[in-house]
Parts: structure tokens; sequence; C-alpha cells
């Protein structure tokens, strides 16, 4: 699941960033996870605007 990915990902974030790894790495698993947290903002909506339409 989306939620899962997104939670997989925050961890490895903040491991990243405890080990004080290159700064590259840290962005690019940061935005890697902006875009997962988006897809799941995404789906929400196309979610909700299918219970409103019921």
């Amino acid at each position: 699941m989306l939620e899962d990915e997104i939670c997989k990902k925050r961890d490895e974030l903040n491991e990243s960033i405890a080990k004080d790894e290159d700064y590259s790495k840290i962005y690019k698993i940061s935005v890697e996870l902006d875009e997962l947290i988006s897809r799941y903002y995404k789906e929400q909506q196309t979610k909700n605007k299918m219970k409103i339409t019921k």
C-alpha cells in the first residue's frame, strides 16, 4: 500500500539524516517521499469525490 511505502521512505530519510549522509542522498530521498505523499493525497481526493457523487 501507498501508506506503507510512505512510512518506509520516511524511515529511510530519518536514518540517512541520523547517519549524517551526503546531502544529495538525503535530498533525493526527501523528494521521493514528497512524491509519495503527493500521490497519497491525490488518491484521497479521488476517493472523496467518488463518495460525494454517490
